[in-house]
């Protein structure tokens, strides 16, 4: 998430940092460094400048210059003016008083609504009872697709009789249905449609009359970019936007929708996509997210994926397997709990400077790995597993075939096992730390745990 963005915000305050007292003229050169990151992320011109106007006002200013720790300074000015960009505080879906809650959900076609619409009622369903709609009458199979998420997710759904063209009428089925069933959060999920197309849009503002929204929410694609902030300020003319969902916040993003979507339009953006599953849906934190961009890390947010691990037994049952005799048995037991965490590399992005960590890559935090590596211990026997020193040629042959894998990753595994068992006892020894042997969550160096 903001690679690259990350990089060069680093590259920059470690300039700064380096050198006893600033200039004005060291602060312009840093400035321009930002600048040419923030239009490189697809920043909105306008938005860029604004916002290196606002950090110059405040770096170039006699308590920075002249402060012992003036790389500090700016790297704090610059995260609370990148905070106050994309909108300081959290905005939360609103929840009328009197139900149903109504979520009107919009975007164009392909950037991720459907799954929002599923990730959203998702999200709700542990304090509400969400309903979501069909309403993409013009796409084929859209609604056998969001009637699969919704099955997959334990969902109420809701969609049109065969033949049905008029999408009001479903709208008006599915208010009559959530009544009788007590579902108190409605989510229409719309046909996808550009921007341009009147027709469509006609057809939103439509829907937006006879069933009158708490929520209008726009999904938009955060690899998008400035199109993203284009195609948001024509839905907010048109039909008068609550907020915003950034999808697909974990690929290779820019950052440039993000970083100036409620600039430009006024609307905040209130989730983010990190993920296909259908829990990866995170509340939008603009101090957490800077904090990202400029490569602080995430604390609280790694505080939290600790905590949900901890309130489903996890850290409890890892903390057992610490107790016996080391199998690969207890080892798929690590491996489980770690990934329930998440992706390996977005977990560790929250770790305050894990990416100037020297010698760790991405390939050593593939999640990939991970996976192939549980599906080598989970083509095992229970003996085999218990006891991994009876795994000759023509067992390693079987569990490869039965894994997916190769035997030289089924030889990889139980080599680094070996590593593991060997190293075991020294894991939680005050002063020391349990070192991952190498490539065993992908490529070459070992990582330090302590």
């Amino acid at each position: 998430m903001f690679d690259a963005l990350r990089e060069r915000f680093e590259a920059v305050f470690d300039k700064l940092k380096g050198r006893g007292k600033l200039t004005e003229a060291d602060v312009e050169t840093a400035l321009r460094d930002v600048r040419r990151g923030l239009l490189e992320a697809d920043v909105d011109y306008k938005v860029v400048k604004s916002l290196l106007d606002a950090i110059k006002t405040r770096a170039v200013g006699r308590d920075v210059l002249e402060s012992i720790t003036p790389g500090q300074h700016v790297a704090a000015i610059v995260y609370e003016e990148l905070a106050e960009l994309m909108g300081k505080e959290p905005v939360p879906l609103v929840i009328s008083p009197k139900p149903p809650s109504i979520y009107l959900m919009v975007g164009l076609q392909g950037g991720g609504k459907t799954t929002s619409t599923v990730k959203i009622a998702r999200k709700l369903s542990g304090s509400h009872k969400p309903l979501v709609v069909a309403c993409d009458l013009r796409r084929p199979a859209a609604v056998e697709q969001l009637r699969v998420l919704a099955s997959q997710s334990k969902i109420a759904f809701f969609g049109p009789e065969h033949g049905e063209k008029n999408v009001l009428n479903v709208v008006k089925g599915a208010l009559v249905y959530a009544g009788d069933h007590l579902n108190d959060v409605v989510l229409l999920d719309t046909a996808g449609r550009l921007h341009a197309d009147e027709e469509l849009m006609e057809e939103l503002v439509a829907m937006k009359e006879a069933a009158p929204p708490t929520e209008i929410l726009l999904v938009v694609d955060a690899m998008t970019g400035q199109e993203a902030v284009k195609v948001a300020s024509s839905f907010h003319e048109k039909l008068e936007l609550t907020g915003v969902i950034l999808s697909k916040l974990d690929g290779d993003a820019r950052g440039g929708a993000a970083l100036a979507i409620r600039k430009v339009t006024g609307v905040p953006v209130k989730l983010a996509g990190v993920g296909e599953a259908t829990d990866a849906l995170e509340v939008f934190d603009a101090k957490r997210m800077a904090q990202r961009i400029l490569g602080m890390g995430d604390v609280i947010g790694l505080a939290e994926k600790i905590q949900e691990m901890a309130d489903s037994g996890g850290a409890e049952r890892m903390a057992e397997t610490l107790k016996k005799k080391f199998s690969l048995e207890e080892l798929l037991v690590q491996f489980e709990q770690l990934e329930k965490m998440g992706p390996l590399n977005k977990v560790l992005e929250m770790i305050p400077g894990f990416s100037k960590l020297k010698g760790v890559s991405q390939d050593e935090v593939d999640s990939g790995r991970l996976k192939r590596s549980k599906a080598i211990i989970q083509s095992m026997t229970p003996a085999e597993r218990r006891d991994p020193s009876i795994i000759k040629g023509s067992r390693r042959r079987r569990i490869a075939v039965g894994s997916g894998t190769s035997v030289q990753m089924v030889n990889q595994l139980l080599a680094q096992y070996e590593q593991m068992r060997k190293l075991w006892k020294q894991f939680g020894k005050q002063g020391k730390g349990f070192k991952l042997p190498k490539g065993l969550l992908g490529g070459g160096g070992g990582f330090r745990f302590k």
